[in-house]
Parts: C-alpha cells; structure tokens; sequence
C-alpha cells in the first residue's frame, strides 16, 4: 500500500501550478531535427539519438519517443525525452558541444512512497559526444550555488524565490501563483557544466514530483522539465522556464560552512 504523506491544508499538486510556468521559456528548437547524437557515458552505457523532426526521436533504434529540444546557447542544448515503454522515468542530457561533454539526468518514480524519501528518484551520469574533441572539465557535483538566493519569473503569475542551503538541500517559497504562501526545504543536486552553466535538480516530499534545471547564469535564464503524479494520479511531464534575478549571497566563516 502507498505511504501517505501528511501534507499541509490547501497544499498544490502538480498539475495546479504547472500550468503556466513554462511563458519565460526559452522556446523549443528544431535545431536537432535531421541530425543523429551518439554518447558514451561513464558508467560504460551508451546512447544513439536519432532526431526524426523537432518531436520524434529513435532512442538507439527503438520506436519513435517524444522529445524537446532548447538551444540555451549557440554550443549548449537541453535534450528531455521520454519512452512509451517506461512511462514512468523521464530523460534529460544537456550537451555542450564547445567541450564535446555531456551530462545524463533519469528521473524516476516510485510505485510506491519510501517514509522520508521523495517519491521520484534521480540519477546523474557524465559522458562525451562522440566524434567531438573533449576538452575542459567533465561535469561534475559544485558548491557554487550554495549561499546564494534569487527569484525566478516563470511568468506573471509564477514568481518563487530560491535559496540555497547546502549540497543537498534548497528552500523555495511562492511569492505569487496557486502556491502563494507556501514552501518547504527538499532535496537537491548541484553539477557545474562550465563557467556560469549548471544543472539544478530538486525532489519534493509532499508531493511526488522533481525537476531538472538548466541554469545560464550568465543570461540568467533556466529551462527545464518537471516530472510527477497530478492529483487525478497520471503521470505527468511539464516544462518550465524563468528569468532570474539575484538577490544576494551568503558567505560562510572558516568552520561554519554546510555540507
């Protein structure tokens, strides 16, 4: 039997504030269409990306699977596919083709609630585009965020602020939207892609949903996905996308500093 999770009164579920958050993205690209991604990652896995047209993928031969893409920058592309056969996980690989490297995020949920645990699970993979030169540092998990807070419009009626409190852990509240006057502590992912370019991840626990940002902080702009359970119990794939304003930055003492 499911795990209930004691949510607070009025608390959202996904597909209430979903709705929306994707007006500040930046728009989905065709830029892939026609064109064929093979990557090796380093758990020795690899995959072949076979773009038929701006939303049909063959993923390493399979049947045609929805996908989007976002060019972020002319050398940087957010990839989010998912698979008729596992509705249950969802794909994301952000590429930088100016390093040849890669990074793979698998969301997955649950059938079931762990007591304490987030119910949608993810996975984090570096890798390399073949037939690129690689250069530069592999992705990897960075402390750069940490101590920093900033707002994100996600469109008129979606405005949250974020501040980020250790390698695993971030605060959110809504200032304006459905969740207004809400927020909580979860858990969250931190991988630095280059200079000014992560990957932000986070997990719910009331509710059974988690997301996959891709930060240009030079820009200052996200794009991403969220994947969960609406109210009706469907899984659901959402994207989103914000322009960010800092509000500042917290610098730790010696000895005093989160994990």
């Amino acid at each position: 039997m499911t795990a209930e999770v004691d949510r607070p009164d009025g608390w959202k579920n996904m597909d209430d504030f979903a709705a929306g958050i994707d007006t500040n993205r930046i728009p989905v690209s065709d830029v892939l269409a026609g064109t064929e991604v093979s990557l090796t990652f380093d758990d020795g896995t690899t995959t072949t990306l076979s773009f038929k047209d701006a939303h049909s993928v063959n993923v390493d031969g399979g049947a045609a699977d929805w996908y989007e893409a976002i060019a972020v920058r002319d050398d940087l592309f957010f990839v989010h596919w998912t698979q008729a056969s596992q509705p249950r996980e969802a794909y994301v690989v952000v590429l930088h083709t100016a390093t040849g490297r890669a990074l793979r995020i698998v969301s997955i949920v649950a059938e079931e609630r762990t007591p304490g645990e987030p119910q949608v699970s993810q996975t984090f993979t570096p890798g390399t585009i073949d037939g690129r030169e690689v250069t530069g540092e592999a992705p990897a998990p960075t402390r750069d965020l940490i101590g920093r807070r900033a707002l994100y419009r996600y469109s008129p009626n979606h405005l949250y602020e974020h501040v980020y409190l250790s390698s695993e852990r971030y605060a959110w509240q809504c200032l304006v939207g459905e969740q207004r006057g809400h927020g909580d502590v979860d858990m969250a992912s931190t991988w630095k892609i280059a200079e000014d370019v992560y990957v932000f991840t986070f997990r719910e626990f009331l509710i059974p949903v988690a997301a996959t940002w891709l930060y240009d902080w030079a820009a200052l702009r996200s794009v991403g996905s969220f994947l969960g359970i609406s109210g009706e119990g469907d899984i659901r794939n959402s994207g989103g996308g914000a322009y960010i304003q800092p509000l500042g930055q917290v610098t730790y003492p010696d000895g005093g500093e989160p994990v």
